[in-house]
């Protein structure tokens, strides 16, 4: 309920809903008492890789900024009172609509926390917020023992559409059977690796040639098993691009994990391999991640290129007429390839290369293609967290989230085969306010929707006891 009370209020900040708050007039002066500060990073049991809460600046009539007021307007100091020296990582983000993200990363664990918010030396709201410890950091081996507990503590939605239409299909699981039967089915053509989760501890076996990608896996499942005690279970994770399980519901299906979904598969779909890495090293060793671009979205949206934006590689044949659409329509289209490797005996057609253009950049334009590679392409979340509207291309594949999404809604559809691309851009040149609403609501979708804490819950509910038959997904 928390999370759908912030939503709406935000929504309101962002002009989305019929009675919107006030708007500050143009050489407005923030307020220290009036701005608004909320979120879970401000609550001292919720574990993240990036703990992360928001800042909506106020004027003194009470009225919100829509604009950004200054990168520098607010000073944020997080402090242990009883450590000489704290050792955490702060950033404030300026979203540039009148609202701040605020992140950091905690390097070890403290007794309690304050977290000062300043405003030319003045507090903010209801700052100093105390964290009344202990407030662990998220390499703490410190698992909160009941998940009910964790899950209020996350402010867990009650579930995920997704979840619930990939695990009816397994009402009952026989693990032993799935240990001798998927190794036999999937493995000796595909790469998977089968997890033991005992006691809170995991056990690994690889099966296939490329395991690489376990990594993510890996990485997350030691996360997840730090932060709450998961139940006894074992499943299998498809370490490959592609669904697996093509059997029909009326045969023996088996549930195999995959980062990616389809409509004519029966894989049970995760987060991306990508979007968990992005979660994971957030502050760390990845740049690209879901709070980076909400303060890297471009231009405001009446200074963008009016032009469709698309950049990558030539993994699948409509991007190769994409390439060549926007030959033919340059003032429409800016579309170009990065790389070449399934389709290399047509680099002299589509060719040639070009340099690779920051993510950041691209949101310098008003109009962003979303067109499949191998499977779902994966820098939709990152797309729909910017300040652009996204044309989606129509597709068989699908990732955890877009049951969700909402065509016109969230963003404009486009043909699988792009047949209708410049008519859709032609429409939002046309539709520009239409355009952005559009824009602003993928983008808050994103937001809610596709942050850490979302991300950190989806997995832990894959994990859940069925409640019809009070058995969990491949429970030991």
């Amino acid at each position: 309920m928390l999370r759908k009370l912030l939503s709406l209020f935000v929504l309101c900040c962002l002009g989305l809903l019929e009675q919107t708050p006030p708007v500050a007039s143009t050489g407005a002066v923030p307020s220290a008492t009036r701005t608004l500060v909320w979120g879970s990073g401000l609550e001292a049991n919720i574990v993240l890789p990036a703990r992360f809460f928001y800042i909506q600046t106020v004027d003194s009539s009470g009225r919100n900024f829509t604009s950004s007021p200054g990168e520098n307007t607010f000073e944020v100091k997080i402090v242990s009172p009883v450590e000489q020296f704290t050792r955490i990582w702060v950033q404030v983000l300026d979203r540039r609509d009148g609202s701040f993200l605020v992140r950091y990363r905690m390097y070890a664990s403290y007794t309690d926390l304050h977290v000062h918010i300043l405003l030319n030396d003045k507090h903010v709201a209801k700052s100093p917020f105390i964290l009344k410890g202990p407030v662990y950091h998220d390499g703490c081996d410190c698992p909160q023992p009941s998940g009910s507990v964790w899950k209020k503590d996350m402010q867990c939605p009650v579930s995920f559409p997704q979840i619930e239409q990939d695990l009816a299909l397994f009402p009952r699981v026989d693990p032993d059977r799935n240990a001798l039967e998927v190794p036999q089915r999937f493995g000796q053509r595909q790469s998977l690796c089968h997890y033991t989760i005992k006691d809170n501890k995991v056990y690994i076996k690889t099966l296939g040639e490329h395991v690489g990608f376990r990594i993510f896996m890996d990485a997350f499942l030691l996360s997840l098993t730090r932060k709450v005690r998961v139940p006894d279970l074992e499943f299998f994770v498809n370490l490959g691009d592609w669904p697996l399980e093509k059997r029909r519901p009326s045969e023996r299906l088996h549930p195999i994990f995959s980062w990616c979904g389809s409509n004519d598969t029966r894989d049970v779909v995760m987060p991306t391999y990508d979007l968990t890495e992005s979660v994971l090293e957030t502050m760390g060793r990845v740049s690209l991640d879901m709070m980076s671009v909400q303060a890297n979205t471009g231009p405001p949206w009446r200074e963008k290129n009016a032009t469709a934006f698309w950049r990558g590689r030539d993994s699948r044949k409509e991007r190769l007429e994409l390439v060549k659409l926007a030959r033919a329509h340059p003032d429409m289209v800016d579309a170009a390839f990065t790389n070449f490797f399934f389709f290399k005996h047509d680099e002299s057609l589509y060719g040639p290369l070009v340099k690779h253009v920051s993510f950041f950049d691209f949101f310098k334009y008003k109009y962003q293609i979303n067109i499949d590679g191998t499977v779902a392409a994966y820098r939709l979340p990152y797309l729909l967290a910017g300040d652009s509207v996204v044309l989606k291309q129509d597709s068989g594949y699908y990732e955890h989230f877009y049951s969700q999404l909402r065509p016109w809604e969230h963003y404009i559809p486009i043909r699988a085969d792009l047949a209708d691309l410049q008519e859709k851009i032609h429409w939002a040149r046309e539709q520009d306010e239409e355009a952005r609403k559009i824009a602003v609501a993928g983008q808050q979708f994103a937001r809610n929707h596709l942050m850490g804490d979302s991300i950190f819950c989806y997995y832990y509910k894959l994990f859940q006891v069925n409640k019809e038959t009070g058995t969990p997904i491949c429970l030991i």
